[in-house]
Order: structure tokens, then sequence, then C-alpha cells
């Protein structure tokens, strides 16, 4: 399959013949969809915090010493954010009427929207030609934003100047992401091509930000590994050759990050994506909840310590019982019939792994993965992130299931990666492999399959302990399209 050539090229690229074999395979025989019992609800599986114990959980980590940290996917480019004005685009190039369309909307507004004067300062910009306004927007004549990353496109306006939606992870990360010494640190993935953008971005705001809200800033931007791009293959599952004849390996999806948060030394790490920002006069809820969600963490942390320690100590069967009737109570953990004997150790590997805490919000039709319960390959359950690919929808039952699910994800994570020694988890050891994704896509005209890695949320975190917490809206303002910054959050 391979000449000498391809597999220099394999070499170079950090993978190894073996591996690409594997990936190939994968094409061939598709992946196993997951088998889900429930959703998870307020009812079993998703808990709703009262007052106290909003309060509590805040107090408790406001209280914390240990080292946070937020983790930022930042690595696409905005293209996605920008489909309607590019389509708008070819159609006013080919002479056609955009009106009663989202780009309309778009221009109806556009002196709202925070890069507005950026666009004005612009030698020949003329407003009543939206032709000559999508070229300044999008190309590389004008601001590029068609191919720039999201964390350096200007979202909110303010009195004193517009901020990118980095920026404002700067902000949040002041009041939710900072020791007691004052350093707040920031770990931001992004792509080869965008690396100089950023650290030149970061030089010119920080000493503002340090400045505002007394804190230092210790940003890393960390780039998506190499080694975990994935090969392509054509229709017929056989690798996709470029034009010029070398194969062509593709980025692996987020789920490539787990090794970039494998990297991090921190006690508890924050994850959230670049898009999902506020205006400042919004902030307070989402401080206030990603406070909250890490105060579950460390209590949850702390009884699985507690159980670990005490399981080092002589065999106690009460201790057995106790252990079984928490992971199930808590985190949805139903144990298999088990001899005697490999029971203790059994619980032990079930509690000794890292541990996550994901804000959940009410489903209002938006887009994303949902919160299950889920059979596991030992026969045990376990509370997981889905995505709709995981599921087969053909199945009556599962659309059943899907259909009576009253949460989704917004991908607000707070976790641990340290052990009850203070010893760092290889991540790579919690993985669930058989949880990718295959996805259609094409290069130089000619359709292939793409390999997707497990999600970074969903099978790379599979065999994590999980608890799922029921978070208000006001948390989540993904800016998905260009028009999602005209919506109160965003907009002055």
């Amino acid at each position: 399959m391979f000449n000498d050539e391809d597999v220099e090229q394999i070499r170079q690229h950090g993978s190894n013949v073996e591996k690409v074999l594997k990936e190939i395979e994968c094409y061939k025989s598709g992946f196993p969809f997951l088998k889900i019992i429930s959703p998870a609800t307020a009812d079993r599986g998703i808990r709703v915090l009262n007052q106290e114990e909003q309060s509590d959980a805040e107090k408790r980590y406001i209280n914390y010493d240990g080292v946070p940290c937020k983790f930022v996917p930042a690595s696409g480019a905005a293209s996605r954010m920008f489909k309607d004005l590019f389509d708008a685009k070819k159609e006013l190039e080919l002479g056609n009427d955009i009106s009663s369309t989202s780009a309309e909307l778009f221009f109806t507004n556009i002196e709202k929207f925070a890069f507005y004067d950026d666009l004005t300062k612009l030698k020949g910009f003329d407003k009543s030609n939206p032709l000559k306004v999508l070229d300044f927007m999008l190309s590389n004549s004008g601001l590029n934003y068609g191919n720039l990353p999201k964390g350096l496109i200007k979202f909110h306006k303010y009195s004193d100047g517009s901020r990118t939606a980095f920026e404002e992870h700067l902000v949040e990360a002041a009041f939710y992401a900072r020791q007691k010494s004052g350093e707040a640190s920031l770990t931001i993935t992004v792509s080869p091509e965008h690396l100089e953008a950023f650290k030149k971005h970061f030089e010119e705001v920080k000493f503002k930000y340090s400045e505002r809200f007394k804190t230092s800033y210790r940003v890393n931007f960390t780039l998506q590994k190499p080694d975990t791009d994935t090969i392509a293959v054509d229709i017929d599952n056989n690798p996709f050759r470029s034009d010029d004849g070398k194969l062509l390996f593709r980025p692996g999806g987020h789920g490539a990050l787990i090794g970039n948060l494998n990297d991090l030394d921190s006690d508890i790490v924050f994850i959230k994506n670049i898009d999902n920002v506020v205006r400042e006069q919004y902030i307070d809820e989402t401080v206030k909840w990603k406070r909250i969600l890490a105060g579950v963490l460390i209590e949850m942390q702390n009884k699985i310590f507690n159980y670990l320690k005490l399981l080092d100590e002589e065999f106690n069967e009460a201790l057995n019982s106790e252990i079984i009737s928490f992971l199930e109570k808590e985190l949805c953990i139903t144990i298999p019939s088990l001899p005697e004997p490999i029971v203790r150790e059994y619980l032990r590997e079930k509690l000794d792994r890292p541990v996550r805490v994901c804000g959940m919000v009410k489903n209002l039709g938006e887009p994303g993965g949902g919160p299950y319960i889920v059979y596991d390959a030992d026969g045990s359950t376990s509370l997981q992130i889905v995505e709709s690919a995981q599921l087969n929808m053909q199945d009556p039952q599962v659309a059943r299931i899907v259909k009576n699910s009253t949460h989704f994800n917004p991908v607000d994570i707070v976790c641990s990666l340290k052990n009850y020694q203070g010893e760092r988890y290889d991540l790579y050891k919690y993985v669930d492999s058989e949880t990718g994704f295959i996805s259609y896509k094409s290069y130089q005209g000619r359709s292939l399959k793409a390999l997707e890695l497990p999600g970074l949320w969903n099978g790379s975190m599979s065999q994590w302990n999980t608890v799922f917490v029921e978070v208000p809206l006001i948390t989540f303002n993904p800016v998905k399209s260009i028009n999602d910054l005209l919506r109160k959050e965003h907009l002055a």
C-alpha cells in the first residue's frame, strides 16, 4: 500500500505505518454506536443546586489554595462564522439580490458591530457598496476576518475601544482563574499559522488588563500536536493522494487536544470554547457559576480522595458497600456483579481517575451533544457527553431516549488532573479509542473521508469520573454566526 516515499512522509509526520494502517481499518469497520440507557436529567444524573448549595460551593472555591488554569480551544478559523457573508458575496458577484437573507440583517446593523470602526478606517471603504464591504471584511485586502481565528476577531464594543474574544477570556481569567498570588494562567490552543498573531495581540493588550484587574497573566499558546493528524482516504477507503501524489493527513479534530491538556500541571482546569464570552456587564453570572462548578469539583475530589486513602488500609466490607453506594448515587456508576476477591481493586480503579464537573443547560434547540447515562464495556454504567453521531438514530428506542433528553452540553467544564497523591494522571489512559468520528470532506475537487479522534469532552474523557450540574442559560453565549453578535449579551 505504501512505497518508500510514503513511509518517509509518514515518519516525518510523527506517525508510523502501523498507526496509519489502524486508521484505515477504522474507516473500513466504522465505530460502534454507544449504548445509552437514558438521558441524564434533574431526576437522575444532573445536579440542580439550591441557593445554599450554590453558596457553599462558591465559597469552597474562593477559599481554595490550589493552582487554577483556563484551557481554551481556539485553533479553528472563523470561516463558519462568516459562511452567510461568503454566500452573500457570491450572490452579489452574480448580480443577485440578497434581501430577506441573514446578510441583509448584517448590513442593516453593521454600525453596531465592534469591528465597524476598523472598516471605516480602510481606504476606499464605502458603506453603500455591500460587495466592497464584504471584500474588506473577509479578504486580506482588508480585515481578513474570513481567514482569522475567532479569538482575534473583535466581538464587543466599549467606550475605551473594542475587545476581541481572546481579550474577554483575559477578563474572565482575572475573576476565577487567578491564584492567591495574583497570577492568572491561560493555555490557548492555536494553529501554527496564527501563533505569531496571537502572541503579538497579547503583547499589545496585556498591560491594559494587568493594570485594571491587578493580575499578572501567564499565557501559554500551544499547538495541536502533528502526530495527532490522521490519514485521509478516498470513498473506497484507499489512502487519499493529493495531485502531487503525496498522502494527505488532516487534523484529528478537537479530540487531539487531549495531549495539550495532558501537558498541564495545574490543580484545576477550566475548559471553555473561545467564542463563549459576554460583555463585561454580563459577566457576573458566568464568574459565579465557574466558581460553583469548581467548588463542586473540590467537594467531589475530596470525597474520592478520602475513599482511596481508606482503601489503602485494611480490608473493610462495610467500606466497599459504602463506596458502591457512593458511585451509584453521585456518579451514576452501577457496577456489575463481581467475585468478592476483586471488588476492592475494581472500586479503586473506578475511583482513581481524573474528575470533571460539566455544566449543562436546559435544552432550547441549540446544537451540541447532550448528557446521557450509558453502558460501559465492562458492564458498568457511567455519565457521558454524547454527540448525535455516536448514536444509532434508526433504532426507535434510541430515538425515544434522545427525544426525552432535557439538557445539552455548552462545553462548560472544570476538571482535576491529579490523583490523591498529587501525581498527574496520564490522560491518554482514559481515552475510549472506539468513539471516533468519520466525516466526509473534499480536497482539490475530490471527495474524501476524514477521521476525527474521540472528541475532547466525549471519547477522550470517556473514562473520567463525571458530575453534571445544571447551569443557567446566561452562561452560554456562543458566536456561531456573525449575527449572533447582535444578541443583547454582545451589544453595547
